[in-house]
């Protein structure tokens, strides 16, 4: 991943994520949901999480899987891995999982190791069709894996909408496009969901608004820092106008 640590904007952006619970859609309920897709995992199923931030679902999936082996969660930012490791020991949970820091594009974990591969707002770092196919090597036969994935929701979004993804995220395609992509890769599809709008406002963009609030005052003057903050606020209002257009979907899908 190509990131420069020392960018101030970087630094400001990641002074505004971390300590959220999340760092996307999503809730407990919808992993749950998710989880209850798929078929019979194995008693005690090996599960990796890739892009895990704080570890919402992570710790979601330790408690829904209580026999599974510790769950593996990756992620490139030190600051989440540390937040997960001590959300982890107040939830009693420590045992069940072990964080590692590391580049989703390049995991240094053995092939055929997994049941289950899960990943929820991260896979768009690789790209969907990347990311199905980086990680089918990592399942054993008959794995699965669940990914959340932005994607069109319509197939003619309104030009201001279409623009802005165009240039945040390229590769955005609709649900039917996205399946296909899961059979290109070699998987059977298991199925798949929307997102409600609810989940982003309830445990991404109300707290995260709350940190714009407080960073316009605490940066007042500050140019730069501001840049990024109405840079962030105006995702929010984008989606907020746009939201019947596109949102986050949760594939779930299976080695034959």
């Amino acid at each position: 991943m190509d990131i420069d640590p020392t960018d101030r904007s970087f630094q400001l952006f990641m002074e505004l994520q971390a300590g959220l619970d999340q760092q996307g859609p999503g809730s407990d309920a919808l992993t749950l949901r998710a989880l209850q897709l798929l078929p019979d995992l194995p008693r005690a199923p090996a599960v990796l999480d890739v892009g895990c931030g704080p570890g919402r679902q992570t710790l979601c999936l330790a408690r829904a899987l209580p026999e599974a082996e510790p769950i593996i969660a990756v992620d490139f930012f030190e600051v989440f891995l540390e937040q997960l490791d001590a959300r982890a020991v107040e939830a009693g949970l420590a045992r069940r999982m072990e964080t590692r820091q590391g580049d989703m594009t390049a995991l240094d974990l053995a092939p055929g190791s997994f049941d289950l591969i899960w990943s929820e707002g991260a896979i768009y770092i690789m790209g969907f069709a990347a990311g199905l196919a980086a990680w089918r090597p990592l399942l054993r036969p008959g794995g699965c894996v669940a990914v959340t994935e932005i994607t069109w929701l319509v197939h003619d979004p309104p030009a201001e909408i279409q623009d802005y993804w165009a240039d945040a995220y390229p590769d955005m395609v609709t649900v039917e496009a996205n399946l296909q992509h899961v059979r290109d890769a070699g998987y059977r599809p298991l199925g798949h969901f929307v997102l409600p709008s609810r989940s982003w406002w309830d445990g991404y963009y109300t707290p995260l608004q709350a940190r714009h609030a407080a960073a316009r005052e605490r940066y007042a003057g500050d140019a730069e820092a501001l840049a990024v903050v109405a840079e962030g606020e105006a995702e929010i209002e984008l989606f907020r106008r746009f939201h019947q257009t596109y949102g986050y979907v949760f594939y779930l899908m299976q080695l034959p």
